[in-house]
């Protein structure tokens, strides 16, 4: 499967109560119940008007149909093609050192 951050606006959602995101989650996750539907929610960042969501699926129209389901709209989405964090500059071989 492929990982993509789904970008939204709604407008206010960081000043969101918990009661209100606890909604949010439970629509999100509803519509991820859907028999054949292949998708996994990773999780989701709140800022002050939008929201970054990580998802696993096979492609952009799946992620369409769960926002559809869902009743949350998509202003972007983008493929993730791979992650850096700090470990990025430690080696993975365990014989070398780090650069």
């Amino acid at each position: 499967m492929r990982k993509f951050i789904v970008e939204r606006d709604v407008p206010a959602i960081g000043k969101a109560e918990r009661a209100e995101l606890k909604a949010v989650a439970a629509n999100f996750n509803a519509a991820l119940r859907e028999p054949g539907l292949e998708i996994q929610w990773v999780e989701s960042y709140v800022a002050d008007d939008k929201t970054f969501c990580v998802f696993f699926a096979p492609d952009e129209h799946t992620i369409r149909h769960h926002a559809g389901r869902s009743g949350f709209p998509i202003d972007k989405i983008t493929e993730i093609i791979t992650v850096i964090d700090p470990t990025t500059t430690v080696s993975k071989n365990p014989s070398s050192s780090p650069d």
